[in-house]
């Protein structure tokens, strides 16, 4: 499965880029592909292309704040969680979205 997504907590630091990393590891360690953009106090990074967002099956937001290019996610299937879930339980986050594709 291609998984892409945007990460971006309240202070735009900490929860953002762990948010991040832990959606990345879980994400690969169940054999997917998997791109995951930040925006944080420093700006946009890892900005996903739009032949990632084309491609992707999923795209997960595990934001706290609004941010900004939603419009580029038109017709893709969104989820969208707290940073804290992508920190704590990324992996069961990561199962529920096979079962929910599976199951469309």
């Amino acid at each position: 499965m291609n998984i892409v997504g945007i990460c971006a907590c309240v202070a735009g630091i900490a929860h953002t880029y762990l948010a991040q990393e832990n959606l990345l590891l879980a994400g690969k360690k169940r054999g997917h592909k998997i791109s995951i953009e930040t925006q944080g106090v420093i700006g946009q990074e890892n900005k996903l292309t739009e032949q990632d967002i084309e491609n992707a099956d999923v795209v997960i937001l595990a934001c706290d704040v609004s941010v900004s290019g939603l419009d580029r996610f038109k017709g893709k299937r969104v989820v969208e969680v707290p940073t804290k879930i992508a920190v704590k339980n990324s992996e069961a986050l990561i199962q529920r979205i096979e079962e929910m594709v599976k199951g469309s």
